[in-house]
């Protein structure tokens, strides 16, 4: 998505409905590794971040495991021979010997149908997305009471930006999440994905509820803002509040992923997961395939592009899940060759 990014712009709830999960006094401190292995950390939950959905946005979160219902893994738009059926968040990464990075999660469905399936679940009152598990908590304990904690939001569908009145950028799939690091159970700085890259604020500088962090998805994309308002993607790395390829946050929809989320461990020198619960499927963290269809190519009557122009096509690619997030990053920011990190000790947009 950089490239895709960098060349469009050459060519151009409520705040006391849910209160914080522990008071900040209260909050658990101390490296994961002197807890029971079976207990969640307290100051995961306590400071795990709360998200407004876009009032107009009409992709709500997804259940994870309703995706291999409604999709059929395929490589270069053929069927997976051998792949088990029915495909289960318990057998997903079996996917890894049959295809791997190649596998596309693809829809069973003619999306422009908008079948119901990609609008997910609207959050209740309280938050919670009923009958979905909708996101994924990944603990990294990096020892020295260094600890990551990853929020995953899952939408089966994401509804790309408009340019030139055509929407370009539309794909089956779309992780989105924060992270937020710790020092002896004290959040020091938040990492909002966004598109290509994203941004990285100190904790004491983002918006909260409470003690948790506030998060602004965007419209149809879903991108994570610290801040509602107008923000230009065009350039990756920069955010700007205006510009050609606009994502619009606003206070709609309060969502808490902790309400309905398999939460997890992560060894990063096994590359492995366990569940905290002991129960909750971990096959399908280690999947290294696409979350979605393939880019239909120019020959199908779906596909559509700014006067020929590749990188305006309306439909690209799934996204990669979990895996493929830099679970074990140095840096608040993920490596990116193209951006150095930067945490901002100031709440902008």
């Amino acid at each position: 998505m950089a490239a895709f990014n960098f060349m469009l712009g050459v060519l151009a709830f409520m705040s006391q409905d849910i209160p914080s999960t522990a008071a900040a006094g209260a909050v658990a401190r101390g490296s994961i590794s002197t807890r029971a292995s079976s207990a969640v950390p307290a100051f995961v939950l306590s400071y795990a971040p709360i998200v407004y959905l876009q009032s107009q946005d009409p992709y709500f979160p997804s259940d994870i495991g309703a995706q291999l219902v409604h999709t059929k893994p395929e490589v270069n738009f053929a069927v997976v021979p051998g792949a088990p059926s029915p495909l289960t968040l318990n057998n997903l990464a079996s996917l890894n010997g049959l295809g791997g990075a190649n596998v596309y999660l693809t829809s069973v469905d003619d999306v422009t149908a908008n079948p119901a399936w990609l609008k997910g679940v609207k959050p209740d009152g309280t938050g919670k997305t009923n009958g979905a598990v909708s996101s994924a908590i990944i603990v990294n304990d990096h020892g020295s009471g260094n600890v990551d904690a990853f929020y995953m939001y899952f939408y089966a569908y994401n509804q790309g930006n408009t340019v030139l009145g055509q929407e370009i950028g539309d794909h089956v799939g779309d992780w989105e999440h924060n992270m937020v690091r710790f020092k002896n159970g004290v959040p020091q700085a938040v990492w909002y994905s966004q598109h290509a890259y994203g941004e990285a604020f100190t904790y004491s500088a983002v918006e909260k509820q409470g003690v948790r962090p506030v998060v602004y998805s965007a419209k149809g994309s879903h991108a994570s803002y610290a801040t509602a308002g107008t923000h230009d993607h065009t350039i990756p790395g920069f955010n700007l509040p205006a510009g050609p390829i606009e994502d619009r946050c606003d206070k709609g929809p309060l969502w808490d992923p902790t309400r309905s989320a398999y939460i997890y461990s992560y060894d990063a020198g096994a590359n492995t997961f366990t569940a905290y619960d002991g129960v909750s499927p971990t096959s399908w963290l280690s999947f290294t395939g696409k979350w979605g269809d393939q880019q239909y190519p120019d020959s199908d009557r779906r596909q559509k592009k700014i006067l020929g122009i590749a990188v305006t096509a309306k439909f690209v690619s799934g996204p990669t899940g979990p895996i493929d997030k830099q679970l074990n990053r140095q840096e608040v920011c993920p490596t990116n060759d193209d951006v150095d990190c930067f945490v901002s000790p100031v709440l902008r947009p």
